[in-house]
């Protein structure tokens, strides 16, 4: 890993104003994140030879650095066009332990996989519709959906599976983003995390990730003064933890009515 310039981070807030670009690492997919978010969670929170599950793999930003950092990696994706880019993606020179698993499939219907089987979750959903993927081409993506009820109500299908395939006392990571829609804020972020918990993940950490280097920057600009807002410049980075069954959380939750 001599050709890899990586800095593990201690603090929530995490800025990459250069993204990674080792191996086969680059920011031609739209919307895929900096190899230094997967690593920084991957080294902390797992061991070489455990399993890790992307099960929304896009352009196979995961799965590179879990090859690299001999995990066991298997990754899903709905669109078969991205399955087929990680999978070259993945194909580099090395010595390595682990071959990476790759697949078409829905996050919200993990049913290949076993439950309590998987040792750490790292994903990155479409931010509604944002970055539409497909297009509108392939039933049940994401990315095609505008409405936020809807997108919660189908995302919340594949939180309940991420749940049941992860192991106890095991973590989950999910980087999300939130929005506007006509000049006002949507915590998109929030929406999502209120998910998780309420479906039995207790949360870690939230991290902020500062964005940088967005291709629509120099558009929304010029929006700035013209329409009255703020540039929404940074992501939450929500790392959950599935609890053990006999574990006493009364420690951690509080009176708000998430949990």
């Amino acid at each position: 890993m001599q050709d890899i310039d990586f800095k593990k981070e201690i603090t929530t807030v995490w800025s990459f104003p250069e993204r990674g670009k080792w191996k086969t690492h680059n920011g031609s997919y739209r919307g895929n994140f900096a190899p230094q978010i997967p690593r920084n969670v991957i080294l902390r929170y797992s061991r070489e030879g455990d399993i890790v599950l992307d099960p929304m793999v896009g352009s196979g930003t995961t799965l590179i650095e879990t090859k690299i950092l001999n995990r066991k990696g298997i990754g899903f994706d709905i669109n078969p066009d991205s399955v087929e880019l990680t999978k070259r993606n993945l194909d580099f020179d090395g010595d390595y332990k682990y071959e990476q698993i790759v697949r078409v499939g829905d996050v919200r219907n993990l049913r290949k996989i076993e439950a309590n089987s998987i040792d750490l979750i790292i994903t990155h959903p479409p931010y509604l519709n944002i970055i539409k993927y497909s297009n509108g081409r392939i039933e049940g993506d994401l990315s095609n959906i505008s409405d936020v009820k809807k997108f919660c109500d189908e995302l919340e299908k594949g939180v309940i599976e991420l749940y049941r395939v992860l192991k106890e006392a095991r973590h989950c990571a999910i980087l999300i983003g939130d929005t506007r829609k006509s000049g006002h804020y949507i915590p998109l972020a929030y929406y999502v995390m209120r998910l998780f918990l309420k479906n039995g993940f207790v949360l870690k950490e939230d991290i902020i990730k500062v964005q940088h280097n967005c291709k629509s920057t120099p558009y929304w600009e010029k929006q700035v003064e013209r329409y009255n807002f703020y540039m929404i410049m940074h992501e939450h980075l929500f790392v959950f933890r599935k609890p053990k069954k006999d574990e006493n959380l009364n420690r951690i939750k509080y009176s708000t009515g998430l949990y």
